[in-house]
Parts: structure tokens; C-alpha cells; sequence
């Protein structure tokens, strides 16, 4: 799947709560929280995309399966995509190093 399809908003709250599991008020309540944000149509309709309902599993997984607090989600999700961010800069600086190395 492109990477734009991925961030596609394309299901609405209830759609993605039927999706998740969860109840409606429970996303909103992620969204207040700033867990998530949800694009918004012009009427302020919440729409939600793949890659917003894969966080939201993430979410529920840490939660249901391992114990984690609502807190302790987040905290883990943030430093996941940080860890992420750091080992693709890591690639590249590699990649860099090869060029360099090759000139």
C-alpha cells in the first residue's frame, strides 16, 4: 500500500470504532487526549486512516494484552517512532559514509 494510502483519511468515527473494537466516545476521547488527530471534512466530521487505525490497534494491543496504562501507551508509541526516526537517519548517514567512501 503507497504511503498515501496509508494516510488517506477514509472511515468515519463510527466505522473505525466497529473496526477497533472500541466505542466512538472512546476515540474522541484519544483524540482529546492527543493520542490522535483525525483529519476533519468541512462539516468537522472526524475521518481516520489506515495508518491512524493501526496506531489505534497498537494502542488497544499495548492496553488489552500487556497491561499498559492509557499513559504508558503513549509514552511507548512515541518513543517507537522515535526509535524509527533515528534508524532511518542512521541508513542514511550509512548510505552517505558508503558514497564517501567509494569518491
Amino acid at each position: 500500500m503507497a504511503n498515501d494510502q496509508v494516510t488517506e483519511p477514509c472511515y468515519v468515527i463510527s466505522v473505525a470504532a466497529r473496526i477497533l473494537g472500541m466505542h466512538a466516545q472512546t476515540l474522541r476521547y484519544y483524540e482529546r487526549v492527543g493520542l490522535i488527530t483525525p483529519s476533519r471534512t468541512q462539516g468537522n466530521i472526524r475521518l481516520y486512516s489506515e495508518s491512524d487505525i493501526k496506531r489505534l490497534r497498537k494502542v488497544k494491543q499495548l492496553m488489552d494484552d500487556l497491561g499498559v496504562n492509557l499513559a504508558g501507551a503513549e509514552v511507548i508509541l512515541r518513543m517507537r517512532e522515535h526509535l524509527q526516526e533515528m534508524e532511518a537517519e542512521l541508513d542514511n548517514l550509512r548510505k552517505q559514509l558508503k558514497q564517501l567512501k567509494m569518491s
